[in-house]
Parts: structure tokens; C-alpha cells; sequence
């Protein structure tokens, strides 16, 4: 009885909780409902309200045609705070466009005061809700100038529309409400239009000037009109002149406007009058006087990062090459802000593609993120740089040394050809290029060298600097950038006169001392020499030797004498002081410039000498003590041997050669001693097929037995044995017969050229059907020869073995310098018409050639895809 009271009991309690749960769901349930029908009908009432104050103001514009009465000010202020209430901008945009032209169109009344839109501010009751109406009314305007694409038509108009509102109410000038009496009302309404647009201003108003210039600029032809691209860029000087050009409001400026692609190139052509204004404030001094402080600049560039840091210098330059006064004034500051812009960008600039670089037309791969919507741009962007190595800009950065005067030559405007009678000798030459007295144009210098803390060296290295990041930076127009830099004929002498002189001991000691300071000061000299090592070395290419020897541009013979000297001085030195053994960054770039300018000079010499005998020599280099080097396995011994092996007499490379073979045949046991002998191959060579026998027989030899012993056996066709001949001799006799078929024109796997009979490849070799095994066999027979010493006479051409060599490799190579190789009448009559002063059509050339193919002359044409290039 007791235990089911108790059951009884606790299922009474527990249904007493479930009903009193459920009552309060029910409750929740009755609130919700409450809640939600609330909201429904406040949505319901607010789209009601909304849709009668949107039929109002529809209304209201459809009421307001051109025939009608032009409505008061106060009636669109109404009409305007009932739209500002309900605005939405996909919703709205047609009344608001309405809006707008109903406001310009009050502004526009003549003699109303009641109807302009602008007499409200004169009103004490509704000034400060007027002033946040327009604030409103004209950030809309923005928001829509962000959205909008200028090459469409309509958005093009509601473009201007915008602009229209934003210029009119950010300044008084247009305001009819100010003339006359109204004059001391301009003030203070200046002040409320200077309070509009720092409003604007605090919202980011820049950046939507930006996207719209962007945008509208961004691309081959620009598709804003005159009026538009006014309008705007008078919008963004507006801050920056009313705030007379502070620091904060030139910031922004620079990041949003000045960064615009190619704005100024647009400007220049489509609305030059803006150009005018940016003058006649002197904006360009304002600009380098803001950039020329490291930190700011730096700002700058991480603000914008390198694409569009690139944008900016571009514009920068252009505005520098239409200002040429303040540049002469301010060319240490503008100098610096460029060079300070390049060496951010540089940061970023990789040498090879990877996962987190990407490709930018003008600095390559790149590891910061590309705007690629600026690649429609980019050649305006170019053409912009451009200036930087243009004539104007390098004549007012150089102007302390291409405004010294040469002394009138002594010798006759002809110059002979050169040749080692003509040439001075090196001693007289050096003393002329290194002593502090003066330089080998005679260039008028104080006694006693120039100080390297002088302002002007200082001035002269900042440039050089300049240029040499421009050059490391700007990768893919690297060839534009040289190009420019000597154009001017008298630049590059002047700057090697000036290297001389540097210093109280001459230009080679001080740059030899720099090698071993990591003074900043040292790195600007270091950072001159490559400046004109690669300038120097680009020129050298392009010109022809008549150019070089007889009409001697830039550089007289004597010297590229005195230059090769320096070079030579320069390079051995930074080898045996082991500073290339471990080199790398700016260190190694300085020796790939400076050897690289050397050796465009040695093969120049070589080919045609200018230099006298033994003047490429390293006197104080014994071979001796090289050979002592290489045999305790010096690395910079070797360094020589690969970089400049010139400076060792030909004999010396010979014997060293022969010893550095034999040491190698012991090593690999190829030498016949007491407890050993080589291993010997054997090969059985019919006379009447001795090509095709040895081709079979060698060509799959090994590395290691092609370098051991090779015995030859002839027979003759009836397989008998020749006798009478020792096997050395019969090798001997075997490898030059086979090199002398292979390379006779009858086989047509060599041609000779047409003037001096030298071998290269024949372009028809393909008749053969192994030709490139045949190719990889005579290399094989070739390297034999020089390996065990015999000599063979095999006269390449020199551009064949410049091929062999590598050269063609180098961006500095220059395949004109080649072809008197090839063809030396063909070349003689290309150099003519480069000089040519009339107009080459009426040559009637035709771009058409003769070749002898196996005996047949026939006519290539050169195809249209490759005129056109």
C-alpha cells in the first residue's frame, strides 16, 4: 500500500511539470507570435511609407518638365531629405540622377535667389541640415562614381553628372548667389565648402577619384572626355591647394593620383591646361621636397607596392622632363626620391620564376602581387620611364661634366686606321690615363686630383647610382635604358676622364682601395665604374668598325687603350686578392661589368688590333709562380685560366696545357710505365672508306678511351695488310685525313665563307641523315688532336667560334661585329646604308638573298613575319 502512494505521488508530480512546461511554451510561442507580427507590421508600414514617399517623389520629377516653373530650393530640400530617408542605391539610382540635375538646374536659374539650391545656407534655421544634405547627396555621388565604367555611354554621362555635382559644391566659384551684395557672404560659404570636402575627404574620396582615373585611364585611348578628366583632377588639387599643400593632403595625393597610370601623359594631351596649374603651384618642387625624406618615401612605395610605385615614378619623370627649371634646381632631391623608388621595387625583383613571383612586363618576375589590369598601359608607362634615360634629363643630371670643354685636338680630323706604329706606347698612354694631371681628352682639371667627398663627385655618384638601380631594376628594358645612356657621344668619355681623376693618385689605385671597404661611399665609386663598364660595353656592340677604328665615336683608339689597361689592372687584381673567390651580390655584378667590358675589348683587339704588342701581358704575373698555384690547387690560379687567360703569353698556355694532359694521362693510367701498360684500341681502316671506317669504329668509344691509346691498322680492299708504317705515325696520318674530308666543302658538312675561305657549319648538312652524330664525331676527332698534340689546320670562322665559345649568349652580343666573318661584302653594304642620308626607299633594296646550295644558286626571301619585326 505504501509503495503505490509513492508511485501514485511522483506521477502526479511529474505531470504537474510537464503541464506547467507546456504552459510556458505555449507562452514563448504567444510572445514570438507577438514579436513577429510586430515586425511584419512595421515592415508592411515602413514599405508602405516608403512606397508613397518614392510615388511622391516620382511625382514630384515628373511634375518638373522644362516647361514648367523651376521648383524653390526648399521644395527640393523636402523632396531631397524624403529620398535621402529611403534611399537604396539599386533602387534609387534613376531619382537620384534626378535629383542631382534638379539641384544643378537651380544652381542655374538666373536672378532667383528663392530658387537656388544654395541660398538654404544662408538660412539660420536650415544651414547645418543643409550642409548634412549635401554631405549626404554628394558621398552618393561617390559611391556611384566607384561603381560606374566610363567606356559604357550612360554611365559615361552619369559620370560628368556626378563630377558636375562634386565640382560645383566643393568650391564658390560658380555660386550666383555670392555676386554682386552677396560678395560678403564668400567667406563664410567658403568656409562650409572647405568643411564639404574635408568631409569627403575623411571618407576616402581620393580613393574614388583613383578607380574612376583608373579606370578611365587605365587603357591604350583614354575614354574620358576633356571635361571628365578636368573635372576630376580639379577635384583632387583642390584639397591639396585649399590646405596650401601640408604634408597630410600631399600624401594621399601622391598615393591615389599621382600613382594614376600615365595621368600625366593624359593630361598632356587631352587637358594640358591642368599641367599648367600643377606649374603654376610649383607641385613637382612640393613633390620632391615631400619625397626626398627617406621615411616618407618609403611610406609612399609600401602604400602603393611596386606596380603602381612604378606608376608614380613614371608620372614623377614626366612632369621632371616638362619642368627642366625646377630639375636643375632640385636634381639632388629628385634624384634621390627615384633612386629611393627604384631600390624598393628592387627588393622585390627575382632573378628566375617560382611559386610566389609574378611576371611584370617592365621588372620581369616579381614577388609582390602584378596588376595585370595596368597591362594595357604598360607601354605608356614605358614610354614615361623613358625620360630618365632620355637627352634632356641626362644633360641636366650630367651637366657638371658634359659641360667641361675640350681643348681643340692638335692631330687632323682624319685618323688613320690603327696599327701598332700608330699606337703609343702603354707606358706614355698610362701616365696620361692614371696621373692626376689631366685625362687623355685633355679635359681641363685643377691639379691634384678631386676630392671623392667633394659635392660634385658626390653629385656625379648619387646619378651614377641612380642609373645602375635603374638597370638592376628595370630588367626587361635593361637594352633601352644603355641605349639611352649613350646616345650622347661626349657622355661616356667625359665620365671615364672624370673615373681618372678621382682621388689624389688617379682614378685605378682609389677603386682598387674601394674593393676592400664596405664604406657606402666606396660602394657609389664601385657603383659609377659598372654605370659606365656597362654603358661602355652596350657601345662598343653597336658600333661597326668603321665607327670604332676610323671615324672613332666616343672613344679614341688611344683610349680604348688606356680603358683595356684599367680594366685589365682592375680584374686581376680583384682575382688574386681572392675578392672573386667568395663574391656575390654587388660584388659579383661589379665583376661581371668591369670583365665583361674587358673582354669586348680583347676579342675587338683580337679580331682587329688597336692595342700595341704585348699590351694585354700581366708583366708582374710570372708563369712560374702560376704554375705553382695550380699545383697546390689555388683557386685563384684557376679563376685566371677561366676569366682571363690573356694575361699569360700564348707559349705559357701552350706548356701548361701540354703539362696539365700529362698529369691527367698518369692519373688515368694512360702512360706506359715499367709495371704497366694502357689500355689500347684497335681499329682496322680500309684507305678507300677511311671516313666511314672511323666513324663506325670511334664514334662509340668511351670518354676514357677515346683519350687512351688508338692503334690503326690500314688494309687495302682486299682486307691485306699496308707494312712498312709505324703505328704512331699511321694515327696521325689517319686523324688528319679524316679531319681534312670532313671538312672539305665537297661533303657539304662545312662551307667556307666567301672572302677568306673559313669553315663553319653548312646550313644544308641536313641532306646527311646522321649529320648530327657526323658533327659530334668531328668534335671528337677535333678534341683528340688538341689532346694528344697534333696539329691540324682547321681555319674557322671567327663567328662559328664565337658560337662555340658562348658569346651569343650575352645580351652585349652583337652579331653585326660577325658577319664581315661571314660575308664582308655583305657587311660593307649594310654599314653603307646605315650612313645613308637619303631615303633608303629609293634604293629599291629588296630584303632577298643569293645562296649556293650544293652548286645551285638560289633566292631566299626573307617571309613578312619577319619584316614586320
Amino acid at each position: 500500500m505504501f509503495t503505490l502512494s509513492q508511485t501514485s505521488r511522483a506521477w502526479f508530480i511529474d505531470r504537474a511539470r510537464q503541464a506547467r512546461e507546456e504552459r510556458l511554451v505555449q507562452k514563448e510561442r504567444e510572445r514570438a507570435a507577438v514579436v513577429i507580427q510586430a515586425h511584419v507590421r512595421s515592415f508592411l508600414c515602413r514599405s508602405r511609407l516608403q512606397r508613397d514617399i518614392r510615388r511622391e517623389i516620382d511625382d514630384f520629377f515628373k511634375a518638373d518638365d522644362p516647361g514648367s516653373t523651376k521648383r524653390s530650393a526648399l521644395c527640393i530640400f523636402k523632396i531631397a531629405r524624403k529620398l535621402l530617408f529611403v534611399f537604396r542605391i539599386k533602387e534609387d539610382n534613376e531619382r537620384f540622377e534626378k535629383l542631382c540635375r534638379s539641384i544643378l538646374s537651380s544652381m542655374d536659374a538666373e536672378n532667383e535667389p528663392k530658387v537656388w539650391y544654395v541660398s538654404l545656407a544662408c538660412s539660420k534655421d536650415l544651414t547645418l541640415l543643409w550642409i548634412k544634405q549635401i554631405k549626404s547627396i554628394l558621398w552618393y555621388c561617390c559611391d556611384f562614381l566607384k561603381q560606374l565604367k566610363p567606356e559604357i555611354l550612360q554611365d559615361s554621362r552619369l559620370i560628368t553628372l556626378y563630377l558636375t555635382m562634386l565640382v560645383t559644391f566643393t568650391d564658390t566659384s560658380t555660386w550666383k548667389i555670392l555676386r554682386g551684395k552677396g560678395e560678403s557672404l564668400r567667406p563664410a560659404m567658403n568656409h562650409i565648402c572647405a568643411n564639404i570636402m574635408g568631409h569627403l575627404n575623411q571618407h576616402g574620396f581620393y580613393s574614388v577619384l583613383q578607380v574612376l582615373l583608373t579606370r578611365g585611364l587605365a587603357r591604350p585611348r583614354p575614354c574620358l572626355s576633356k571635361g571628365t578628366l578636368t573635372a576630376a583632377f580639379s577635384l583632387a588639387l583642390r584639397p591639396v591647394i585649399a590646405a596650401q599643400f601640408s604634408d597630410n593632403l600631399i600624401r594621399p595625393f601622391l598615393i591615389h593620383i599621382m600613382s594614376v597610370p600615365a595621368l600625366v601623359t593624359h593630361l598632356s594631351t587631352v587637358t594640358p591646361e591642368r599641367l599648367t596649374v600643377l606649374e603654376s603651384h610649383d607641385m613637382l618642387r612640393k613633390f620632391i621636397m615631400f619625397l626626398r625624406d627617406e621615411d616618407r618615401c618609403r611610406d609612399v612605395c609600401e602604400s602603393l607596392e611596386g606596380c603602381h610605385t612604378l606608376c608614380l615614378m613614371s608620372n614623377l619623370l614626366h612632369l621632371g622632363s616638362l619642368s627642366p627649371k625646377v630639375l636643375e634646381e632640385e636634381t639632388d632631391g629628385f634624384v634621390s626620391l627615384l633612386t629611393q623608388m627604384l631600390c624598393y621595387c628592387q627588393k622585390y625583383v627575382s632573378q628566375k620564376k617560382s611559386n610566389l613571383t609574378h611576371w611584370h612586363p617592365v621588372l620581369g618576375w616579381f614577388s609582390q602581387s602584378v596588376d595585370y589590369g595596368l597591362n594595357e598601359s604598360m607601354h605608356l608607362i614605358t614610354k614615361q620611364l623613358q625620360f630618365l634615360w632620355g637627352v634632356p634629363l641626362i644633360r641636366i643630371f650630367f651637366c657638371d661634366i658634359l659641360s667641361k670643354k675640350l681643348l681643340e685636338s692638335q692631330e687632323p680630323a682624319h685618323v688613320q686606321p690603327a696599327s701598332p706604329q700608330n699606337v703609343l706606347p702603354v707606358k706614355s698612354l698610362l701616365k696620361r690615363a692614371f696621373q692626376k694631371s689631366a685625362s687623355v681628352r685633355n679635359i681641363l682639371r685643377p691639379v691634384g686630383g678631386k676630392r671623392v667627398d667633394s659635392a660634385e663627385v658626390q653629385k656625379v655618384c648619387n646619378i651614377c647610382v641612380l642609373y645602375q638601380t635603374s638597370l638592376t631594376t628595370l630588367t626587361q628594358i635593361r637594352l633601352q635604358i644603355l641605349t639611352g645612356l649613350t646616345y650622347l657621344d661626349d657622355l661616356l668619355p667625359k665620365l671615364w676622364a672624370f673615373i681618372c681623376e678621382l682621388g689624389p693618385h688617379g682614378g685605378l689605385k682609389l677603386f682598387l682601395e674601394c674593393l676592400n671597404n664596405d664604406t657606402e661611399e666606396s660602394k657609389q665609386l664601385l657603383a659609377m665604374l659598372m654605370l659606365f663598364c656597362d654603358c661602355s660595353r652596350h657601345l662598343i656592340t653597336i658600333l661597326d668598325d668603321i665607327e670604332v677604328y676610323e671615324e672613332q665615336i666616343s672613344f679614341k683608339l688611344e683610349e680604348l687603350v688606356t680603358i683595356s689597361s684599367f680594366l685589365n689592372s682592375f680584374v686581376f687584381k680583384m682575382i688574386w686578392d681572392g675578392i672573386v673567390e667568395n663574391a656575390k651580390g654587388e660584388t659579383l655584378e661589379l665583376f661581371q661589368s668591369v670583365h665583361g667590358w674587358l673582354m669586348v675589348l680583347y676579342e675587338r683587339d683580337c679580331r682587329r688590333r688597336f692595342a700595341p704588342e704585348d699590351h694585354w701581358l700581366r708583366k708582374d704575373l710570372k708563369p712560374s709562380v702560376l704554375f705553382q698555384e695550380l699545383d697546390r690547387d689555388r683557386k685563384r690560379a684557376q679563376l685566371i685560366l677561366q676569366y682571363i687567360p690573356h694575361v699569360i703569353p700564348h707559349k705559357n698556355r701552350v706548356l701548361l696545357f701540354r703539362t696539365m694532359v700529362t698529369k691527367e694521362k698518369e692519373k688515368l693510367g694512360l702512360v706506359e710505365t715499367s709495371s704497366a701498360s694502357p689500355h689500347v684500341t684497335h681499329i682496322t681502316i680500309r684507305r678507300s672508306r677511311m671516313l666511314e671506317d672511323g666513324y663506325e669504329q670511334l664514334r662509340q668509344l668511351s670518354q676514357h678511351a677515346m683519350k687512351g691509346v688508338i692503334r690503326v691498322k690500314f688494309v687495302n680492299d682486299l682486307g691485306v695488310d699496308e707494312a712498312g708504317i709505324d703505328q704512331d705515325g699511321v694515327f696521325k696520318e689517319f686523324l688528319e685525313e679524316i679531319i681534312k674530308r670532313v671538312f672539305d666543302p665537297a661533303l657539304n658538312l662545312f662551307k667556307t665563307t666567301s672572302g677568306d675561305e673559313r669553315l663553319y657549319p653548312s646550313p644544308t648538312s641536313y641532306i646527311h641523315e646522321n649529320y648530327l652524330q657526323l658533327f659530334e664525331f668531328v668534335g671528337k676527332m677535333l678534341g683528340k688532336a688538341v689532346y694528344e698534340g697534333i696539329v691540324v689546320d682547321v681555319p674557322f670562322a671567327s663567328f662559328f667560334l664565337s658560337q662555340l665559345l658562348g658569346h651569343h649568349h650575352s645580351v652585349f652580343y652583337s652579331s653585326v661585329d660577325e658577319l664581315p666573318s661571314l660575308d664582308s661584302e655583305f657587311y660593307k653594304n649594310l654599314t653603307s646604308i646605315k650612313r645613308y642620308d637619303g631615303d633608303i626607299a629609293d634604293l629599291g633594296l629588296t630584303l632577298s638573298y643569293d645562296e649556293d646550295v650544293m652548286g645551285q644558286v638560289m633566292l631566299r626571301s626573307v617571309p613578312e613575319v619577319e619584316r614586320s619585326s
